[in-house]
Order: C-alpha cells, then sequence, then structure tokens
C-alpha cells in the first residue's frame, strides 16, 4: 500500500551522521553482551549487585546480541531499535530499584535516545513515519 507521505532523499551528511551515530552505542552494546556471554567477575558483580541471580546473565547477553545485530541490518532496524528500547527500558528500572544516582539511570536513557536518532537520520522510512516540521 503506498504512502501519502512523500520525504525528501536523505543527504549524504545525515546519512554519515546517522550511521556513526548508530555505531557509537550499538558497538559498546555489542560489547556488553559479548561480555556478558563469558561472565567476567566485575560483570557478575554488577547484575548480582542490582538483584540479578547469576544464571540470567548469558539469557541477558543472547538476547541484546540479538536485538543490537537486528537493528544494525537495515531491513531488520526498526526491531532492533524498538528490542534495544525494552532492553534499556529495563536497564533504567533496575538502577532505579537500586537506588542508585543520576548517571547509571541517564546512561541507557541517552543511548536509547542515540539509537533512534542515528536510525531516524540515516532511515527515510522512520522519517515518513515520524516527519519533523521544518
Amino acid at each position: 500500500m503506498p504512502s501519502d507521505t512523500q520525504t525528501a532523499p536523505i543527504s549524504k551528511g545525515a546519512l554519515w551522521a546517522g550511521i556513526i551515530i548508530s555505531a557509537l552505542p550499538a558497538l559498546f552494546l555489542l560489547m556488553d553482551g559479548i561480555m556478558k556471554l563469558f561472565k567476567p567477575a566485575f560483570v557478575v558483580e554488577g547484575t548480582v549487585k542490582l538483584g540479578y541471580s547469576e544464571g540470567v546473565i548469558v539469557p541477558l547477553g543472547i538476547v541484546l546480541l540479538i536485538s543490537t545485530i537486528l537493528y544494525l541490518v537495515p531491513r531488520t532496524a526498526v526491531l532492533g531499535a524498538i528490542l534495544l528500547t525494552g532492553y534499556l527500558g529495563g536497564a533504567v528500572d533496575a538502577h532505579v530499584h537500586a537506588g542508585e544516582g543520576a548517571f547509571p539511570i541517564l546512561f541507557p536513557v541517552v543511548f536509547g535516545a542515540l539509537l533512534w536518532l542515528g536510525l531516524y537520520l540515516r532511515d527515510d522510512r522512520l522519517r515518513s513515519l515520524v516527519p519533523l516540521r521544518g
């Protein structure tokens, strides 16, 4: 079904800005997911400190890696962004529940905003769904 909403083609500058803005949090999330699979002591300690059992670390790592890979593939990027938004929302909840300071709570919020901003800049389908008025 064709859409009535027309978007201007993405400029090279916006495309490259979107790729860079998307890559920064995605690389961090890939690294975080891989560390959850290998479970170094500081990852286990941090997870247990937040009130989770050690048994959830590897499944969380798998979910994080799959979601991030989906985000990096252009065809599934929106699905990946939605899944990562849920994952990061869980991180915010865990830090709030643990009574941590502002930085650990805001860090996943900023990452979520960067993921969506990067995707918005590089994907014209998302631009047609969320048009900004100039």
